[in-house]
């Protein structure tokens, strides 16, 4: 492990030693942590009691963030041209169909997340070898893949973030930044964990949510009591 610095050193002795905090205090906590320059992003990692490797225990999802997400996502709409005007009302940052779609198979892929329309997705099959390794491939679960093209834009410009569980059972996502207030970065955090809740497999069993951690870039992680949430 490197050194510490002087910043992390006063972090660190913010956090009382094998303490679980509440959401709420750990939300108020984390801005308390953060010395970072920039404005930096509050990120939640929730364990889970699943085995991803099974079908039936796999948890995804969609979520709408209260208070957003604090970040510019950029949002690319491939659509017929009588959806357009639509998308570009909405917000998107890019508009179009077959330029794009060549752009996308020379390698261009300068957009966070990807709308499209189920009549499209014959088209963009093919882009699965690029989009699919950076999480671009538009998927109907996510809500990716509509008909109400603008709406979907509205959405994500908003807060809208979609989520899976890794390998290891683990759920990380971005709940906001650290100019946020602290009732923002809880309202935002509890709005995720709570949809993680509704997810739960009905074939896992035992304990579900088994550990919650919330930390900003670059801070330590606060460890998080999964029964005070509320």
């Amino acid at each position: 492990m490197g050194k510490l610095t002087k910043n992390q050193k006063l972090a660190l002795e913010k956090i009382e030693a094998g303490k679980s905090y509440s959401l709420k205090e750990a939300s108020a906590l984390v801005k308390e942590l953060t010395t970072t320059k920039f404005d930096a992003s509050v990120d939640i990692d929730v364990r889970l009691g699943v085995d991803p490797r099974k079908a039936n225990q796999m948890v995804r999802g969609v979520v709408s963030l209260p208070n957003g997400t604090g970040k510019t996502v950029r949002v690319l709409a491939l659509c017929t041209p009588d959806a357009e005007a639509d998308a570009k009302a909405a917000g998107a940052d890019y508009v179009g169909l077959d330029e794009y779609i060549e752009k996308i198979k020379g390698g261009w892929t300068d957009v966070d997340v990807i709308i499209t329309m189920p009549s499209i997705m014959g088209k963009i099959g093919a882009l699965g070898r690029v989009l699919g390794p950076r999480g671009l491939m538009p998927n109907p679960k996510s809500g990716t893949v509509t008909n109400e093209v603008g709406k979907a834009v509205r959405e994500v410009k908003q807060g809208k973030i979609d989520f899976k569980v890794d390998k290891f059972g683990i759920v990380h996502t971005s709940v906001g930044k650290v100019s946020f207030s602290a009732d923002a970065i809880f309202e935002n955090a509890r709005t995720f964990i709570d949809t993680l809740i509704k997810l739960k497999p009905t074939s896992s069993k035992g304990e579900y949510v088994k550990s919650i951690y919330l930390s900003s870039t670059m801070s330590p992680g606060i460890k998080i009591d999964p029964k005070l949430v509320d």
